[in-house]
């Protein structure tokens, strides 16, 4: 069986996309998330729906740097197999404030920093086919404005003026495309046959940023562009994981289907790729 590993998978697209990909009977899922009880639920949910009994969950909340080092741990004594998939999907949106109990702004080490750390200790683990998609969003290019990048630093310890910023969720998914081109220049660097590759799902109703009707109407006027549908997204995401001929390359950008397009034109600066990478790897150490 292929493992495929999902984080967030007990709502919203990754709990959609999860039970897609478990419909079929060749993958065995693994729920990364940060709630046990929510987990257990989508678990039942999804084996009860597809009749696939290899579905589990495990604990893993991105805010944190020692679940994440608890995970990988706990997946190399207890299971240990090769992953097929790793989606790097958990996040939230930037209404949340605060900082962590690593001292870092909240949306960047839940949306980046973690899936970071996720990536590079599950790596040794990964089949040497397998695939790492990140879930970034059309959102890294802001329709609030132009986005100038200014270091990783400015998003991991922000001052007061910027944890207020209306434009860190737009950063967060933006890093998310920094690692996956980053990551593809890097694989391709060592002959590996990994792929890594980042997909945006769309704006759209579920818990990741619920809005009322009047919200939404709003929205689908005034960015239709933008908005997502949970199944159709849900639908392409499975289908990049499971079939074996889409995907089949690195450093792509998906936009609600299959089909690969450009990102943003600041997402390929490679310098600041790198500076992401680099600095992400500093704070990992603390």
């Amino acid at each position: 069986m292929r493992t495929v590993i999902i984080t967030g998978g007990n709502s919203g697209l990754g709990f959609e996309t999860a039970k897609k990909i478990a419909a079929d009977r060749e993958y065995e899922l693994i729920l990364a998330c940060r709630n046990p009880e929510k987990a257990a639920e989508a678990v039942s949910a999804i084996k009860e729906e597809t009749g696939n009994e290899h579905v589990t969950s495990m604990t893993l909340d991105t805010a944190s740097l020692s679940s994440v080092r608890a995970f990988a741990k706990e997946y190399a004594s207890s299971r240990g197999g090769k992953v097929y998939a790793l989606l790097l999907n958990a996040g939230i949106n930037g209404m949340h404030g605060g900082m962590t109990e690593d001292g870092m702004e909240i949306v960047f080490q839940t949306n980046h920093l973690g899936h970071f750390l996720l990536a590079k200790l599950m790596m040794p683990y990964m089949d040497e086919h397998g695939k790492i998609f990140s879930t970034s969003s059309d959102m890294h290019d802001s329709p609030m404005g132009k986005m100038e990048w200014e270091g990783t630093e400015a998003l991991a310890h922000p001052s007061e003026e910027g944890q207020k910023s209306r434009l860190r969720y737009s950063f967060s998914k933006l890093c998310n495309l920094y690692f996956i081109y980053e990551l593809t220049r890097r694989l391709e660097a060592e002959g590996s046959g990994i792929r890594a590759n980042a997909f945006n799902p769309g704006m759209m109703m579920t818990n990741f940023a619920p809005m009322n009707k009047a919200s939404a109407a709003m929205v689908k006027m005034t960015m239709p562009n933008r908005v997502g549908d949970l199944g159709k997204s849900s639908d392409a995401y499975a289908r990049l994981v499971v079939d074996d001929s889409l995907a089949d390359t690195s450093g792509h950008y998906y936009d609600r289907s299959i089909e690969a397009v450009r990102s943003s034109d600041l997402s390929y600066n490679e310098e600041n790729a790198k500076e992401l990478w680099e600095s992400s790897e500093r704070l990992c150490e603390q």
